[in-house]
């Protein structure tokens, strides 16, 4: 039997052991020299986000909120259809971000996801069904306010026929919702004056605007609602550099 001995260099073990550097195990190897950065990786990394907060601060967000209760079917189907005109409103002055936000039966709101994509939109709205319950705009705007913090959205549309709910806890919201640069665009459909006075309180307080959602009107609640997506994609300029006569009608709210 051919026996082969360790021939120097020998080193000593962290453990104490005699040993020979070129019989000894991977494990106890010195490691490799650590990767030197490439100076050009991380200048293209500092730009990548740069870009990113770039796209970011120039995407105009509006939440879309629909009172999704039993009886609003009709209203939901119209809304579905006019929802494409905010984006074309938009259009040119800011990349439009919509959120669709609802709330129906027992206790159930829902804030969606953002998209750019009408077509994507529409599609979503298609699969909601309203459910029967009460008003639960208070909760609405909680969640909207919460969001406010790390996801900000240039305003809220919200459409609704009823208020069942303390209107000075609504009022506090709103104050909170212009607090946090989150103007309420309300519109009403229906003729409940107590719902009126209470949507006109909340567009007060909180900077926004009201009117009235009248279905017969397609057209007129289409320019209404670009008006708004040209506010929350151009502020109060966009609004002022259009001559539309709905733009003049939300602009004369907004400097009142």
């Amino acid at each position: 039997v051919l026996l082969t001995l360790c021939a120097p260099p020998l080193e000593r073990s962290p453990q104490g052991y005699t040993i020979c550097r070129l019989c000894r195990p991977a494990s106890i190897m010195p490691r490799p020299p650590a990767e030197q950065t490439n100076p050009a990786q991380i200048s293209a990394f500092v730009q990548r986000a740069r870009n990113l907060r770039r796209y970011s601060a120039g995407r105009a967000r509006l939440v879309f909120a629909i009172d999704a209760t039993a009886s609003r079917q009709p209203t939901w189907d119209l809304a579905c259809e006019l929802q494409a005109d905010m984006f074309r409103a938009a259009d040119n002055l800011a990349s439009l971000s919509i959120q669709l936000a609802y709330y129906r039966g027992l206790g159930e709101v829902r804030l969606g996801d953002w998209s750019g994509d009408t077509a994507l939109l529409a599609r979503n709205m298609s699969r909601v069904h309203c459910a029967a319950g009460r008003t639960q705009i208070a909760r609405l705007l909680r969640a909207a306010l919460r969001q406010q913090a790390s996801v900000r959205a240039r305003a809220m549309v919200f459409i609704g026929d009823a208020v069942e709910e303390p209107t000075a806890a609504l009022e506090e919201l709103a104050g909170q919702c212009r607090l946090h640069a989150l103007p309420l665009f309300l519109f009403q459909e229906g003729h409940d004056p107590l719902t009126r006075g209470a949507f006109e309180s909340m567009a007060g307080i909180s900077a926004g605007a009201y009117s009235r959602f009248d279905q017969g009107s397609a057209e007129r609640l289409g320019a209404l609602l670009g008006a708004v997506a040209r506010y929350a994609a151009g502020g109060r300029a966009a609004l002022e550099g259009s001559s539309s006569a709905s733009a003049q009608q939300l602009l004369a709210q907004l400097k009142g």
